[in-house]
């Protein structure tokens, strides 16, 4: 373990926000063992890439952080470290990405986030181990309250991922090959990760997993409800906000729970990727259209204020241009909030990619393009709708010209902005009331109210 003149680390975290809560576990138990953590490449010893391997897209993201981290490495190899780590690794079970890199010195899955320092040493004091790959083929790893963990966010929001893994299986969905069954975490081992993480000045916890509505169904303790509940007893002022929820398994009980405690936001992220029946079928979504319009009608009657985020997938095997018009009009019908689409693209070794009737991938963009001009419109015209009103904002970033933060209605880096101006006595992590001036089609303008 380094003592004096510490090891420094530099780290490339890509994917998704569960992919940052690994990336945050690593750093914690690197600095506890007595590394150092740099934002700057040129001073690292230790490069690290904690990869992401969900689309091919999100793939090739990887390939040009290790094309970018050999160039760093090379210009002094006898010194200098290079780690790649993460859902890649897990994903590339026959090393065909491995094999391209023979500059890189370690390859990690899923199971070694914490063991990261120890599996340094090994190389550093056996040269054998140089290139090797620690994988487990079914991962299994879980951190606690008690795993040290560094946070990357700004200081008044953090991730809190309640589970690992996925039971779902839809057909198109590499994520349980990549990341296992699921494992929830301990309500107990939550709560006291929330209170730490709250004394650190958070004011924003998202709730993350593959699924949250799934978070105890391997397990005898509860379910979302019970963790909800447990989080708004903690005596503090901060607010709870959830991501990924499934519609299957959105229950009366949760929705009952989220409009119950005034901690939980009025925000759900609820990924439906299609509402044609054969389609979500195919998708091995386990829900009928029927059930997705009997959820929407019940959060939107139970919490009247509730702000829905979805996805959809365009171009699926055996889209119909009927199925594609039904998506259409409900997307007309049920006006969405928040709303983004993936066009399809066959990941290997899901049931998706093998299925028949497959969707040019031209016609899979241009259906995805389609979408989201009509959802452009809904939302310049949600947003007009709301100036003149007050909201309370959550502060993220300050310059000289305008401060930017983000209402209930926001979630961070992926939905809408709310700007500021002007920002004179405004700070990072404050929470000020604000009227909206002007609204765009996915920004808000806004002036402080004094």
């Amino acid at each position: 373990m380094p003592e004096q003149n510490p090891l420094m680390v530099y780290m490339v975290s890509l994917g998704c926000p569960k992919n940052l809560v690994d990336s945050e576990v690593m750093t914690g138990s690197l600095l506890v063992n007595g590394f150092g953590l740099t934002m700057d490449a040129t001073d690292a010893d230790i490069y690290i890439i904690n990869t992401c391997a969900f689309i091919e897209s999100a793939r090739q993201d990887t390939v040009d952080a290790i094309e970018d981290a050999v160039e760093w490495k090379e210009l002094d190899p006898e010194n200098r470290m290079l780690i790649v780590t993460g859902c890649m690794v897990q994903w590339d079970k026959k090393d065909k990405v491995k094999n391209e890199w023979p500059e890189v010195d370690l390859w990690t899955g899923l199971d070694t986030i914490e063991q990261l320092p120890e599996k340094i040493a090994e190389i550093k004091t056996n040269p054998k181990f140089h290139g090797r790959t620690i994988r487990q083929s079914e991962p299994c790893y879980l951190y606690s309250d008690e795993t040290p963990r560094f946070q990357w966010t700004l200081p008044h929001l953090a991730y809190l991922k309640i589970g690992e893994g996925c039971n779902n299986r839809c057909s198109y969905c590499s994520i349980p090959d990549i990341r296992g069954v699921l494992r929830s975490r301990k309500i107990s081992s939550l709560r006291i990760e929330a209170e730490n993480l709250i004394k650190g000045g958070v004011k924003e916890l998202i709730l993350i997993a593959q699924d949250i509505t799934a978070f105890g169904h391997d397990t005898e303790q509860g379910t979302l409800a019970d963790l909800l509940r447990e989080l708004q007893s903690i005596d503090a002022d901060f607010k709870i906000r959830l991501l990924y929820a499934h519609p299957a398994h959105l229950t009366d009980e949760i929705i009952d729970v989220m409009a119950q405690c005034p901690k939980v936001l009025p925000y759900l992220d609820l990924p439906l990727q299609h509402i044609s029946d054969h389609l979500l079928t195919a998708m091995r979504r386990h829900v009928t259209r029927h059930q997705i319009e009997d959820v929407l009608a019940k959060l939107r009657k139970r919490i009247p204020n509730i702000v829905l985020r979805t996805t959809f997938i365009t171009g699926f095997p055996g889209e119909t241009d009927e199925d594609f018009q039904e998506l259409k009009e409900f997307v007309k019908t049920w006006k969405f909030d928040r709303l983004g689409v993936f066009s399809y693209s066959p990941e290997e070794d899901t049931p998706a990619s093998s299925l028949k009737d497959a969707v040019s991938p031209e016609i899979a963009v241009a259906r995805a393009e389609e979408i989201m001009k009509i959802q452009g419109e809904i939302s310049l015209q949600r947003n007009k709708e709301l100036v003149g009103k007050e909201f309370s904002v959550i502060i993220d970033e300050v310059t000289k010209k305008h401060a930017t933060g983000r209402t209930y209605m926001d979630a961070p880096e992926i939905d809408n902005i709310v700007q500021v101006s002007p920002a004179r006595d405004i700070k990072v992590g404050d929470i000020i009331n604000v009227k909206i001036t002007r609204g765009g089609r996915y920004d808000l303008f806004a002036e402080p109210i004094k």
